[in-house]
């Protein structure tokens, strides 16, 4: 890679893929959260959703199954897979997710720069997706800071 900020900019095959009750079940189930909204239609309609809503880091779901891979995407960034580190995941929610929603996530790099500690330089890559549902509104956005050492 010839200089880290080059990858500003940098946009990634935009994906769509429907929100899977049976998914959100087994997030739920994963982490060990058993609010039967994740689980209920009716205990979800109770508390005002419109449907199952997803648990708050369900999105990485969509992102694994729906979305790029690690070694395509790394390829696609000019970084070495095995000197990689996720480093920083935030969610920032605008809307409701429910089950039979179909999300289309657009991605791009928005943030890159390299810093240089006592055990050397690294650099710190962060992308930002961008969730809108089958009505075209945005839903969520998350940011993925991505550590690589040189």
């Amino acid at each position: 890679m010839s200089h880290v900020k080059d990858l500003i900019g940098l946009e990634f095959k935009p994906y769509t893929m429907t929100v899977e009750k049976g998914k959100i079940k087994e997030l739920a189930l994963a982490i060990g959260d058993d609010n039967p909204i994740y689980y209920d239609l009716e205990a979800a309609k109770k508390e005002g959703y419109a449907g199952i809503p997803i648990p708050p880091t369900f999105l990485q779901v969509i992102d694994l199954w729906g979305g790029m891979g690690s070694v395509e995407k790394m390829e696609k960034l000019g970084l070495k897979l095995a000197r990689v580190l996720h480093g920083q995941q935030s969610y920032e929610y605008v809307g409701d997710i429910v089950a039979g929603d179909v999300l289309s996530v657009t991605s791009k790099v928005v943030d890159a720069e390299t810093k240089t500690g006592s055990t050397g330089s690294m650099d710190l890559v962060t992308s930002e997706n961008q969730y809108r549902n089958q009505r075209g509104e945005l839903v969520a956005i998350t940011r993925n800071t991505i550590v690589h050492r040189h």
